[in-house]
């Protein structure tokens, strides 16, 4: 679901060809981008194109990314990546660094092709919000708070978000740490007083604020809206609806995470499913329902 949110497409393949730019470090599975300056049949016109190249660093490193089956294209055995690593990088203007190199290159075979280009690996920010000064059991995991802010948001250039039921801040963290305009709210104040906590333990900035969904009168692009679960907040189907009701009324667009059901309650606010996806913790089963 978050990757057809990035690219409007999925794939059950490893991999995927795009032209939307995404930085790999927003998404907890993206593990690598490669973004293409040559594609060529054969390795042969991959040099020749290396020879006329303008792009030029001072210190460089070239990595082949075959180390694993690709789609349908077979793992190259290491010393043969080796091989390839070092005639490629001698096509290249610059002095090769293996520890510390300015740029990293990246050289890739996929079905009958080459590519040549800059590699960038991802940077697993959100296993570092794992460690919060407060933390509660039935929060949703940073992995998925994380592509949760980015199924809502994708580009947040200009989009203001609200998370008016915040808890702890677990989906305002991760939205913060990727430059996305996001405010918390929660009616707990002790809970605002945790979510303010660990968004401070991280260095990030942010507000949260007390108070219900019916209270807001600020208009936002983005509601993402994790619905109190009955196991430890008494809540009813009004108090539900009223909930995806004020959603509707602040926001033009929502992504609703809930443990049960409520198709029904989603529609009769005026929102339409436009996609869905499970996640599952433990006992819980979580529906992720992006609703425009």
């Amino acid at each position: 679901m978050e990757m057809r949110s990035f690219f409007g497409t999925d794939t059950t393949s490893n991999y995927m060809i795009s032209d939307v730019k995404v930085d790999p470090s927003r998404s907890p599975f993206i593990e690598e981008r490669l973004q293409v300056i040559f594609q060529a049949h054969h390795l042969s016109e991959i040099k020749d194109s290396l020879k006329e190249m303008q792009e030029t660093a001072t210190t460089f490193k070239v990595v082949c990314l075959n180390k694993m089956d690709i789609g349908e294209t077979k793992k190259i055995p290491h010393p043969e990546r080796r091989a390839i690593e070092r005639e490629v990088g001698l096509c290249i203007d610059g002095e090769p660094d293996l520890d510390h190199p300015e740029i990293i290159f990246g050289l890739i075979s996929i079905e009958n092709n080459w590519y040549f280009g800059k590699y960038e690996k991802s940077i697993s920010v959100w296993r570092e919000h794992l460690h919060k000064p407060n933390s509660y059991s039935t929060a949703l995991n940073t992995r998925v708070a994380r592509a949760i802010a980015n199924i809502a948001v994708p580009k947040p250039a200009g989009i203001s978000v609200i998370d008016p039921c915040c808890g702890i801040g677990t989906v305002v963290i991760e939205a913060l740490s990727m430059g996305i305009d996001i405010v918390g709210r929660d009616i707990n104040p002790l809970v605002c007083i945790g979510a303010r906590e660990n968004i401070a333990y991280f260095g990030l900035e942010g507000t949260i604020t007390k108070g219900p969904i019916s209270e807001v009168n600020e208009h936002y692009d983005v509601a993402i809206i994790d619905l109190p679960y009955n196991l430890y907040t008494h809540i009813t189907r009004e108090q539900q609806y009223e909930i995806i009701q004020n959603a509707r009324r602040i926001a033009d667009k929502a992504v609703i995470v809930t443990v049960d059901t409520i198709d029904h309650l989603i529609e009769k606010s005026g929102f339409t499913i436009s996609d869905r996806c499970v996640a599952k913790k433990h006992l819980f089963v979580r529906q992720i329902l992006l609703c425009e």
